[in-house]
């Protein structure tokens, strides 16, 4: 139990300290991704104003391969959506996640389509 405490609290120090570097505007929001164990969860906010701009997960993608699949399209969706919102750039929130796996395909997904991050 001691050691999913520390991963837990390990990870909260990663997030706290990636937010205090990054913020979205209107213009360049945050690409905030939030992984679970079986879906990832992807949304463009404007921190200025605290609202959502764009969003994207997993259950809307349908079928996919396996988990990192369904995260590249996780990301193209994004970034269709995002370009379809007029917005060209965004500034990338791991969310205290190792940039790595399901995380990084979902980057990979989104600049595929066209999205600077």
């Amino acid at each position: 139990m001691a050691v999913t405490e520390a991963k837990r609290v390990n990870k909260n120090k990663r997030r706290s300290r990636i937010r205090r570097k990054i913020y979205g505007t209107a213009e360049r929001p945050r690409l905030s991704v939030y992984r679970s164990n079986i879906h990832i969860y992807a949304q463009l906010i404007d921190d200025l104003d605290g609202h959502t701009l764009v969003a994207a997960d997993s259950r809307e993608v349908g079928e996919a391969e396996n988990r990192v699949e369904a995260s590249r399209k996780v990301g193209s969706l994004l970034a269709e959506r995002a370009s379809s919102a007029g917005i060209e750039t965004a500034v990338f929130d791991r969310g205290g996640n190792k940039y790595h796996g399901r995380v990084a395909a979902l980057a990979e997904g989104a600049r595929s389509v066209g999205l600077k991050l």
